[in-house]
């Protein structure tokens, strides 16, 4: 018998976590993707701590309207901007079991365009 929708999703986000882990210098820029909302966060995995973080429901993205692919763009554009300010340039990727398509490209490739390298 085959997995379970959720079940596979969880074997591929221990996968990916066994290749990817952020560091200081570098951190893990990891996707969470609700059935409404997109959330990303810079995580420090060697301090076990959330660097930057920006989501589809804070107060100043809220107000931006769109759909579902576009408010992740948004979302892209402001952890980079947050990250940059932080001073960090470079993050590791972490889909968090998603397929990369759609919403989490989009994140992925607005956080390209305002200057994130990864």
């Amino acid at each position: 018998m085959g997995l379970s929708k959720t079940q596979r999703k969880y074997r591929i986000r221990r996968r990916i976590r066994k290749v990817s882990e952020g560091t200081a210098q570098r951190p893990r820029l990891s996707v969470f993707r609700s059935n409404n909302e997109i959330y990303a966060q810079l995580i420090d995995d060697e301090k076990g701590v959330t660097l930057v973080a920006a989501s589809s429901r804070d107060k100043d993205l809220a107000s931006a309207k769109g759909t579902k692919s576009e408010m992740a763009t948004v979302v892209g554009k402001a952890i980079a901007d947050k990250a940059l300010k932080a001073g960090l340039e470079k993050v590791a990727f972490d889909r968090g079991g998603n397929l990369y398509h759609g919403r989490v490209k989009s994140l992925a490739e607005g956080a390209r365009e305002a200057g994130l390298k990864f």
